[in-house]
């Protein structure tokens, strides 16, 4: 694995690699998993990436957990981008296996990758954090990280039910587009939307389950029942910020007025604006530095083969689920601002200033 310096070295077929040769000194962190620094060389850790949040994993994921583990011995990290291809995330987890990783710090682009890669690892026995994601689900995993994705889910529709009452919305309609059948994450996020939502008296006209969360298969789905439900669709039940863009061209192209609240999660960086602008209600933030640093500490602790900090299991998978926040128009300057995931220049560019300034947003 190369060394040293934060550089890229390597694009193909889209796919963005980082390389990382880490040095550090000092004690342990106060989130009790970092252990105790070691002066002398530690095993590699490659970052494994999905590609759906390339921007956010450039700009916090990476630099926050190498800022965090420099202060936990010589690490050399390498982090690898798939560009939304399993198949190239797991040919990145074989590789780094080869060049001699000990640990895997992964946020799957799926769950078959994710069986996979704790495959292909548990034949050199090295452990694998998922992070970011329940990772299928796969007992094999060494630690997960991730957020509790049946709480997100109720976090959403209470904000959507919440604002369809506050606009005195009488026996409300909404769209439910939720994400792929058969994923973890999906079916928990789904889960928690219905506990809300059957209870209130809210109705779904409809409902999709969206291959790989694909905006254009949800664009396209949702101009059909803009046609089939006329001036009925008073929301939108989005999972994901990718699947609210989706739902919000196929709005947008047919000028649908009044407009539906929609929701999201995420909070990346265009789901911000179009919540600036009044074309999406809501997003969910997750906390990431509170989540990158983490994962530095229980990285450090297993390559190291020191036991991981105590966690609750869940599936077998020894898991700490983090604490996620709802984002709407009137919190973004406290939360994704104010913890550094975006500048108010970043996101207020021409084409937003005017609603930023509305906003309150500088």
């Amino acid at each position: 694995m190369q060394k040293p310096g934060r550089k890229p070295i390597a694009v193909a077929s889209g796919i963005l690699v980082i390389a990382m040769g880490l040095i550090g000194c000092g004690g342990a962190g106060s989130d009790g998993v970092g252990g105790t620094a070691d002066p002398g060389k530690a095993p590699g850790i490659a970052l494994l990436f999905p590609g759906t949040q390339t921007a956010r994993n450039q700009a916090l994921d990476i630099p926050v957990f190498e800022a965090k583990i420099k202060t936990l011995g010589d690490f050399e990290v390498v982090a690898s981008d798939a560009g939304k291809d399993a198949s190239a995330q797991v040919k990145q987890a074989q590789s780094a296996l080869a060049d001699g990783a000990g640990v895997l710090v992964l946020d799957p682009v799926d769950a078959k990758a994710t069986d996979e890669i704790v495959a292909a690892a548990a034949e050199k026995d090295v452990p694998v954090i998922s992070y970011d994601s329940l990772g299928s689900g796969n007992p094999g995993l060494a630690f997960r990280i991730s957020f509790d994705h049946e709480q997100i889910g109720v976090l959403q529709a209470n904000s959507l039910v919440q604002k369809l009452r506050s606009d005195g919305v009488a026996n409300p309609g909404i769209l439910m587009v939720n994400g792929p059948a058969g994923d973890p994450e999906a079916e928990l996020l789904a889960k928690g939307a219905h506990s809300v939502i059957d209870k209130s008296s809210v109705k779904i006209l409809a409902g999709l389950d969206a291959a790989d969360w694909n905006p254009g298969q949800v664009q396209d789905w949702t101009a059909k029942r803009i046609l089939g439900f006329p001036g009925r669709i008073d929301g939108i039940y989005a999972a994901k910020d990718s699947l609210s863009a989706g739902a919000i061209a196929a709005l947008t192209a047919a000028e649908v007025k009044p407009w539906p609240t929609v929701t999201g999660q995420d909070a990346d960086l265009e789901a911000i604006r179009r919540i600036i602008t009044g074309r999406q209600y809501m997003s969910i933030y997750k906390p990431v530095r509170a989540e990158a640093e983490l994962a530095a500490g229980v990285a450090a602790k297993l390559a190291r083969g020191q036991a991981p900090p105590t966690a609750t299991k869940i599936g077998g998978v020894p898991t700490r689920l983090l604490i996620p926040k709802v984002v709407t128009r009137g919190n973004i300057m406290g939360t994704v601002i104010s913890d550094g995931v975006y500048t108010v220049e970043e996101i207020c560019t021409a084409d937003y200033a005017k609603a930023c300034a509305a906003a309150n947003i500088k």
